[in-house]
């Protein structure tokens, strides 16, 4: 799996969790679901993205990686 569906993956699962949790637990758990949302967002403007990291340190190579 490339690092580019591991962050999309990740991102997919924190949603459907907090849908879960807002659900089941709190209505307060929908923070989490603007949280991602807007991370989201702010890594599309800026090309940054913590979860990218987290996952790149993880193991996790990009696809526009050079082959070693």
């Amino acid at each position: 799996m490339t690092l580019e569906r591991a962050v999309l993956a990740f991102a997919g699962f924190m949603v459907l969790l907090s849908v879960a949790l807002t659900w089941l637990v709190s209505p307060w758990f929908a923070l989490l679901t603007v949280f991602v949302g807007a991370n989201m967002i702010q890594s599309a403007f800026t090309g940054f993205c913590p979860a990218a990291k987290v996952l790149a340190a993880m193991g996790f190579r990009s696809c526009t990686a050079k082959a070693a």
